[in-house]
């Protein structure tokens, strides 16, 4: 049998988990902003290692949970028509909207409603099917960005007129911003994602650290990469300090990816945007810029279509009617203000298989992480 990588060897996590437990002397309180390191962390049993003195904080780092309500009814609408061919990412399609039903609700009444690995599918698809509209429901961080740009810049090369775009693309830097602004904030210092890091680099986060005073430290996801963070993050907190600091080399770099940072500038501009749980961010979304906002569904269907949807959204409570008040809450979840073990649903009412929140449906929601690993 082959030895496991040197960033799971079970000789240095322990080594890293003494460490830590060694150079603690106060309480503190760390975020991962990422629901990969979520999961990773309850998978690999890190949080049972870590000293007393260490809280860990679950950000709202899975763009399948902060998508908001209103986009997920405008999708729901699109994939209701009979023209359309839906598009998205797989736990997209079991996300509730604003009346609880689901894109599959919608593909199980008749939507064409596809699940895609890639935008380049969805080039494919529409490539295929020129008497339908195919729309893409785009979600996902900086990571998934440049893919759905090149998406958008093959596609206007193409002429591909029967391509839209319905854009749901989230910044993760204004999201921190928010968190750290919070009155009921706890947050002392932050876990950043290492893939995002990859595309984007550090440089966003270094405004961050000086203002609010905390340390950020960019990790990967393995169970040396995370506890090689906590350390680092630990260390500066207890000399003061309030520094980004990249444990992640190996894969990202402080610059980021030049080429897909180039292509995502060229595609999008930031705009607020609306997150589950956390309200209007500003920045904090992406929105096509010209020529690529041709590609946008509003141009292919017109901002009046969304009406209902919109109407739904602002009036819904994610409960059907005649049916008690959704016990659901992911959105203080979300804002690191609750564990998913607080929630009276939890395991109960809400289980993945029929989940109330969107923590508990995507496969980097804190409420899955929780019901898979601690339930």
């Amino acid at each position: 049998m082959s030895r496991p990588s040197r960033f799971r060897r079970p000789e240095l996590v322990h080594q890293l988990a003494a460490e830590l437990r060694r150079e603690i002397t106060r309480p503190w309180t760390l975020m991962e902003i990422c629901g990969g390191q979520t999961h990773a962390i309850l998978r690999h049993g890190l949080d049972q290692l870590l000293p007393e003195q260490l809280e860990l904080i679950h950000g709202p780092g899975c763009p399948v949970c902060i998508t908001a309500e209103a986009a997920i009814d405008r999708a729901q609408e699109l994939a209701g028509r009979p023209e359309v061919i839906l598009c998205s990412y797989g736990d997209m399609l079991r996300v509730p909207g604003s009346s609880a039903r689901t894109l599959l609700d919608v593909r199980a009444a008749g939507g064409d409603v596809r699940i895609v690995t890639s935008p380049s599918d969805v080039l494919a698809i529409a490539q295929a099917h020129p008497a339908r509209t195919v729309v893409f429901f785009a979600v996902g961080f900086e990571t998934t960005a440049p893919a759905t740009a090149l998406l958008a810049h093959q596609a206007l090369g193409l002429g591909l007129g029967n391509l839209a775009l319905l854009v749901c693309h989230g910044r993760v830097p204004p999201a921190m911003e928010a968190i750290l602004a919070a009155p009921e904030c706890r947050v002392q210092g932050f876990l950043a994602a290492g893939h995002v890091c990859t595309v984007m680099g550090v440089e966003e986060y270094r405004p961050i650290a000086q203002r609010h005073g905390v340390p950020i430290v960019v990790t990967g996801f393995e169970p040396v990469d995370l506890l090689e963070g906590l350390l680092q993050g630990v260390r500066q907190l207890e000399r003061g300090e309030s520094r980004v600091f990249n444990a992640y080399p190996r894969a990202s770099q402080d610059a980021g990816n030049g080429a897909a940072r180039a292509l995502m500038e060229r595609v999008f501009t930031p705009v607020d945007q609306h997150w589950r749980g956390l309200g209007v961010l500003s920045g904090s979304g992406l929105q096509l810029r010209p020529p690529y906002d041709a590609l946008d569904v509003e141009r292919h269907f017109g901002a009046s279509m969304f009406g209902a949807s919109m109407a739904r959204s602002a009036a819904g409570n994610g409960s059907a009617p005649g049916e008690p008040a959704n016990p659901c809450i992911s959105g203080r979840v979300l804002q690191g203000l609750a564990r998913p073990s607080d929630c009276p649903a939890f395991g109960g009412h809400c289980t993945p298989e029929r989940p109330l929140g969107a923590p508990m449906v995507s496969a980097e929601g804190a409420c899955a992480a929780y019901h898979r690993y601690r339930a």
